[in-house]
């Protein structure tokens, strides 16, 4: 999401960095830098002129001038204003409300409230331990009732099923005699939306809310959106005393405006942002991390846990036991790993991730990186079972049929098992002492 703004914003700090001293110029050019990068990503303009002159006085104060480094000061500058910008550091959200918790999202057509519905039921399900109750008051569009019904059996999450004909406040105070009477202990209502803002919408929600009394109001915003989300923000606030806001499809082509200009509009927090379509694709919002990631110096704690929650550690287990045990690693195991990766959002996700520095050190893109994911995946797949297991038998014949029957070049079979050759000598070589510190660290299980 924030690709364009992180260059244009490396490109200055690169030009202050390696400066012994800076002037009332260097600061000036800077500063005109980073506002056409904000403007470009579509950051709302007074949003952009208080953050602009925020830092400049703090850049040309004596933090700056008095530095030994003044261009790492400037940077430290830049990244403690955005991360005030996107509402400051402090503990991450968490549903405190007493039994059953209301949630109420609210949002325009089209801005992902369904599907974030689910996937904040999965999250409360899987990071809380918390029972959920999924209702959607959305009768305009039958459609919708029946995707989160289907969504909430995706999610292990209870669902209640209402008619159209009822009234959308109706429904929502039924599902709240249901979660108490269920014993759930949070209830997510999924409201309809419009493709612009209009009085009957605001009328709707605010019946929805009155009439269950909500612990969260969060406003769901599409990325993409631009400038039209800082009108929808402002509109939804004003009818609605909102606690936060989640923001959706930030995996696409979105320019980040949204993200930075719907806290300071608001005045609310970003609490989750929404990384893909699958269910697990939500993320607790980090003013401190995305501030880290935006200027390039990547967010490592992000993927540390994020390996720590996905990594499968029983297959790791297997996988260590397997070669201690002079067993060869064959393509079953290779494509559980790469699967393993895809899981975790694919290798533009672990590259987002990364600082700048390491990240440019490679020579695939992100983009390429899946890519070429999924095209391995699928030459594996298209090998027969003796083969996975046998990769040696695989000559010349069966080579361009593998390549015929996964849509590939015969080139790039040879180039897949060319790299699973220096992978499985790797894996002998980790005999003996290695692997024996590795297997030690699964004998507590993997870190918390």
């Amino acid at each position: 999401m924030f690709e364009h703004l992180t260059a244009r914003l490396s490109r200055t700090i690169e030009n202050l960095r390696g400066r012994g001293r800076i002037t009332d110029e260097n600061v000036a050019q800077a500063l005109r830098e980073a506002r056409v990068a904000l403007l470009e990503a579509d950051v709302a303009l007074p949003v952009v002129k208080a953050f602009i002159e925020s830092v400049r006085a703090k850049a040309l104060g004596a933090e700056v001038l008095a530095s030994l480094t003044p261009g790492q000061a400037f940077i430290g500058i830049l990244h403690t204003e955005l991360v005030r910008l996107m509402g400051g550091s402090g503990a991450p959200w968490k549903l405190r409300a007493p039994a059953p918790a209301v949630l109420l999202l609210a949002g325009l057509q089209g801005a992902g409230k369904t599907t974030t519905a689910a996937k904040l039921a999965r999250w409360l399900i899987e990071r809380e331990r918390k029972r959920v109750l999924l209702a959607s008051t959305d009768v305009r569009r039958p459609a919708a009732m029946l995707q989160l019904e289907r969504l909430a059996g995706q999610v292990q999450a209870g669902y209640f099923a209402a008619g159209s004909e009822q009234a959308p406040a109706s429904i929502a105070r039924a599902a709240l005699e249901r979660a108490r009477s269920g014993v759930f202990e949070a209830l997510i209502v999924d409201t309809a939306g419009r493709l612009h803002v209009d009085e009957a919408l605001m009328a709707e929600v605010r019946d929805i809310d009155a009439a269950v009394g909500s612990a969260e109001r969060l406003f769901v915003v599409d990325a993409m959106a631009g400038q039209d989300a800082v009108n929808a923000a402002r509109a939804f606030g004003a009818a609605l005393d909102l606690t936060g806001v989640i923001l959706t499809k930030a995996d696409g082509d979105a320019r980040g405006g949204a993200a930075l200009s719907v806290r300071a509009v608001t005045g609310k927090p970003i609490v989750f942002v929404g990384v893909g379509e699958k269910p697990e694709a939500l993320e607790p919002f980090d003013p401190e991390r995305m501030a880290s990631r935006i200027l390039g110096m990547g967010d490592v704690v992000s993927l540390v846990e994020q390996v720590h929650r996905q990594v499968d550690s029983q297959e790791a287990e297997r996988l260590a036991r397997k070669a201690l045990q002079g067993k060869s690693f064959d393509m079953v195991d290779l494509k559980g790993q790469l699967e393993q990766l895809q899981r975790m959002g694919g290798v533009g996700a672990l590259l987002d991730k990364l600082p700048g520095t390491a990240a440019r050190k490679g020579t695939v893109s992100g983009e390429q990186g899946d890519r070429e994911l999924r095209r391995q995946i699928a030459i594996i797949d298209s090998m027969t079972p003796r083969e996975r297991r046998n990769p040696a038998i695989i000559d010349g014949s069966r080579r361009r049929r593998i390549a015929g029957g996964s849509g590939v070049q015969v080139q790039d079979v040879n180039r897949l098992l060319k790299q699973f050759l220096q992978m499985q000598r790797v894996m002998k070589s980790m005999k003996g002492g290695r692997l024996q510190q590795l297997m030690g660290a699964f004998k507590g299980g993997m870190p918390p």
